[in-house]
């Protein structure tokens, strides 16, 4: 019974998605936290964008 619990202790295949796991949550919660920021900025962005593209036609 020890030599599963150790064998499955040292084991390390579950480590990446553990990892992919953590910083998704760290980025889910940066968004949660800057949300009304990334919103302003990615609003000001598109207004540039559009004030340019009609300077073009």
């Amino acid at each position: 019974m020890f030599g599963i619990i150790k064998k499955f202790w040292e084991e390390e295949d579950g480590v990446g998605v553990v990892e992919i796991i953590l910083i998704l949550v760290v980025l889910i919660g940066l968004v949660l936290i800057f949300k009304n920021q990334l919103r302003s900025l990615v609003n000001s962005i598109f207004e540039q964008i559009q004030k340019q593209s009609a300077g073009i036609y």
